[in-house]
């Protein structure tokens, strides 16, 4: 299917209001107002959330067309997981699961030396 240019810009621009009436329902609307406990409690774990589940995907399914998955990324993300909840330090959990995965591709050959 394809668009024309007026179409392509119809839809960028509605997208870009509606994220922004999304946005501003939140942060216009109850901005001042204080929000209930247990919502601030809540929100705290957005990040927590959010970070794997765009994770996830990428260690599951690397390659954008359904690729299967391989060990370098698995074993990267596992010791990403266990050296973060080990030592509860997410600049050592990164830096770990990185070199991991570099160790990994380069072992399986995936890395160009």
């Amino acid at each position: 299917m394809t668009y024309t240019s007026s179409e392509i810009w119809t839809i960028i621009i509605l997208m870009g209001v509606g994220t922004f009436l999304i946005r501003f329902s939140f942060l216009g609307l109850i901005g001042s107002r204080p929000m209930p406990v247990l919502v601030v409690r809540l929100l705290r774990y957005t990040p927590v959330a959010v970070l794997p589940g765009m994770i996830a995907p990428l260690v599951l399914w690397p390659d954008a067309t359904g690729g299967e998955p391989d060990a370098a990324r698995i074993i990267a993300a596992l010791v990403t997981l266990i050296i973060g909840i080990w030592r509860k330090n997410l600049m050592l959990a990164i830096s770990a699961g990185a070199l991991t995965f570099i160790c990994g591709l380069w072992l399986s050959g995936q890395l160009p030396v």
